[in-house]
């Protein structure tokens, strides 16, 4: 018995000696177009999970969560913040999305989650506010969303799948913008152009849609 278990732990010491040192001289492949093996991927994606249903357990989603307001505003915040990555209606791909690994998933198609919509809802916030390490998800609490408008986007992502191009276009537009609280003030003291904040704001999307695409065509050749 005791050999034996002088060999386990041997093997495993080796097995950590090798490891380290294949980290040690960079033999990892950090490049987000190699992506990981299927076993590996399937590892950390079922770690993931595990850990957002865990610390989503105790959240309970608001008892207005479906109301059209917190909709109506939750579609500025999600059309400023995150349509590059996670789509719109009709929409297949973007550029950032395909050089991102892991791919976000495509918010506009349906989804389900164990425990069914209320479930969803709290891991949906959980993950707005606190950010998925590793994949580009950002913690959107430390860029100045409170728990209200969180939840505001909550509410326009349970409505997003429902909706056609023309519907999403039109509730973008009849929203408030990029709205939420906290780093509209930032944003103007950083960029040294407050009227040009309010007027962004005033404005909402669909004039800096325009803007940005302005600015695409003039800038971006490649």
């Amino acid at each position: 018995m005791r050999q034996f278990l002088t060999g386990v732990v041997t093997a495993l010491g080796l097995v950590l000696i090798i490891g380290w040192s294949l980290l040690y001289v960079g033999a990892l492949d950090a490049a987000a177009d190699h992506p990981h093996g299927s076993t590996v991927h399937a590892l950390i994606e079922w770690a993931r999970e595990r850990a957002v249903n865990r610390a989503a357990v105790s959240i309970e989603p608001p008892a207005d969560l479906a109301r059209a307001e917190r909709i109506r505003r939750g579609a500025g915040n999600y059309a400023a913040m995150c349509v590059e990555c996670h789509l719109s209606p009709g929409v297949e791909n973007s550029e950032i999305r395909r050089g991102l690994y892991p791919t976000p998933p495509n918010l506009a198609r349906s989804a389900v989650a164990d425990g069914g919509e209320v479930r969803m809802a709290a891991r949906r916030f959980w993950i707005i506010k606190h950010g998925i390490k590793a994949s580009g998800m950002p913690a959107w609490s430390k860029g100045g969303m409170d728990d209200s408008a969180i939840w505001d986007l909550v509410a326009f992502l349970d409505k997003l799948p429902s909706l056609s191009p023309a519907d999403y276009q039109q509730t973008v537009r009849a929203s408030d913008g990029h709205s939420h609280g906290g780093m509209e003030g930032a944003h103007a003291d950083v960029t040294g152009d407050k009227g040009h904040q309010r007027t962004h704001d005033r404005a909402g999307p669909s004039a800096h849609s325009a803007h940005g695409a302005r600015a695409h065509d003039e800038t971006h050749t490649h």
